[in-house]
């Protein structure tokens, strides 16, 4: 039995005028007297067949949903503000958004853009991956569940969703999912999975774009029959989004089309490119350049005896003969030639003076050597030549 409009939930919130129905309940628009705000209520429709064990089973499946669907905060996921159990009935109270279904407005204006559906897929399949990361899956996509503002894309109605580690609720009776939009290997019995929202999220895409179901079937089985028979999927409005759609709707859920490549995909479509990847050019690993090697400066031998004098001499120009050596300029302006003295003849042997070997230059090394025999030797031992 729906309630009535008027009527007062928790004492709180009070039921205006429904906004729409689902084979899940009834969306009401209502107004929180407590915190002065309107707010989406969502009331569970319970089938009066049950007893009061699937009732049950029922009312701990809208509690999995508000809580799963609270655990997200993402843009693209409904907001849920609270959860009430009342009258032997859960209810939902969720954020109102001033919003048109994705199937409503497939029913008004027709087929949608290729452009625009790609963006409401990359605002959805956020939803998804935010939820996928949670643990949560919520196994029943479709466009009467995304919510299209003028700037979002919202998922709702996680009646159908799945929590890592709860024990399944689901039995005989119980609706699995909207025909036309469920995974096939979900139809041939087994689990659900991120691959299988995935694949209901191409169905609803093509849905959106093409302007009809996917094979124009109403039951699952006739679409799994259709899917299964090779023909392919007649795509007429998809233009750049049938890669993106024959990707997600592979039959293999090991071939399916993942998560991260599909929101590449619908991404580029939506800034108004393909979805075809750019050819990768191959180029070289850039190595960094190599220091410059270091170079030592010159090392500057040391002078030789008298050396340092020669070379503190100025310049001269070099003489005219060997015999004639240049001086400073004669008042008149020539230069004054002066002969070059003798040169110096060897001393007799036993001469008092030293020979001219004393002041022939010393090597480095040998110098080296001498003046650590000074360091290391006393006096007393130095050759003679070197005590004065």
């Amino acid at each position: 039995m729906r309630a009535p409009s008027g009527y007062q939930l928790a004492a709180r919130y009070r039921l205006l005028q429904p906004v729409g129905r689902g084979g899940m309940g009834t969306v009401w628009r209502a107004r929180d007297e407590l915190l002065d705000r309107d707010v989406a209520v969502k009331e569970v429709r319970l089938p009066l067949v049950l007893d009061e064990e699937l009732r049950a089973e029922l009312c701990a499946r809208t509690e999995r949903e508000g809580r799963a669907t609270a655990m997200v905060a993402h843009p693209s996921v409904i907001t849920v503000y609270d959860v009430v159990t009342e009258d032997d009935r859960p209810w939902i109270v969720m954020e109102l958004l001033k919003a048109q279904s994705l199937e409503e407005l497939v029913k008004a204006q027709g087929p949608q853009h290729p452009v625009r559906v790609a963006e409401i897929g990359r605002q959805v399949l956020g939803a998804l991956r935010a939820v996928h990361a949670k643990g949560i899956l919520h196994r029943d996509v479709k466009p009467s569940n995304v919510l299209v503002t003028d700037d979002r894309a919202v998922l709702t109605d996680f009646g159908l969703a799945a929590l890592e580690g709860d024990v399944s609720i689901t039995q005989a009776g119980i609706v699995l999912g909207s025909a036309g939009y469920i995974a096939p290997e979900r139809v041939l019995g087994d689990k659900a999975s991120p691959a299988a929202d995935l694949w209901s999220l191409g169905a609803t895409l093509y849905t959106a774009v093409e302007g009809r179901g996917l094979h124009g079937r109403r039951t699952a089985a006739a679409a799994l029959a259709a899917l299964t028979s090779g023909a392919p999927i007649p795509m007429d409005n998809a233009g750049p989004l049938a890669p993106v759609l024959r990707g997600l709707l592979q039959i293999d859920p090991a071939v399916r089309l993942d998560g991260v490549r599909a929101a590449l995909m619908l991404a580029r479509i939506a800034a108004g490119g393909t979805a075809e990847e750019p050819i990768a050019v191959h180029r070289p690993p850039v190595r960094p350049s190599a220091p410059p090697a270091f170079t030592p400066p010159p090392v500057r031998k040391p002078p030789h005896r008298g050396q340092h004098r020669a070379d503190s001499r100025p310049a001269v120009p070099r003489p005219q003969s060997p015999h004639v050596f240049p001086r400073e300029p004669h008042p008149t302006g020539e230069f004054q030639a002066v002969p070059v003295p003798a040169q110096r003849r060897r001393p007799a042997e036993g001469s008092h003076r030293k020979p001219a070997t004393y002041d022939a230059p010393i090597g480095p090394l040998t110098r080296s050597f001498w003046n650590f025999v000074r360091i290391v030797l006393p006096r007393r031992l130095w050759p003679k030549k070197f005590r004065k």
